[in-house]
């Protein structure tokens, strides 16, 4: 199928349970989310994901867009500014990003991973 649809992917329920994040020490982050796969494009990672409040780091290897649809907090790349985010903003990551995430409403999001 060339068109692919996630009809209200802000109110989508039933996402797939992806396990948890967090740092040492902290309280656990429940990671959920659906993944699409684009059949002419199979490099690219794309879909809806959603993690609860709390403390993360990540280190983003391709460069990644997201559309953030609910929540708030922000990301503080690894010696730059941080950057606060709420639903409604777009994100554009350069490849091999790394930084702190500080999730502080459950965050949902749309991604694609090139």
């Amino acid at each position: 199928m060339k068109v692919q649809q996630i009809k209200q992917s802000v109110n989508l329920p039933n996402l797939e349970d992806w396990g948890t994040a967090g740092l040492p020490g902290t309280t656990p982050i429940r990671v959920s989310g659906v993944q699409r796969v684009l059949s002419s494009a199979e490099a690219i990672d794309t879909g809806i994901f959603e993690c609860s409040a709390g403390t993360y780091r990540r280190s983003v290897k391709q460069a990644e867009v997201m559309h953030i649809l609910a929540g708030r907090g922000r990301f503080t790349p690894d010696n730059e500014e941080t950057v606060h985010f709420a639903g409604g903003d777009t994100l554009f990551f350069e490849a091999n990003t790394e930084g702190l995430w500080e999730v502080e409403e459950t965050m949902r999001k749309v991604y694609v991973i090139l």
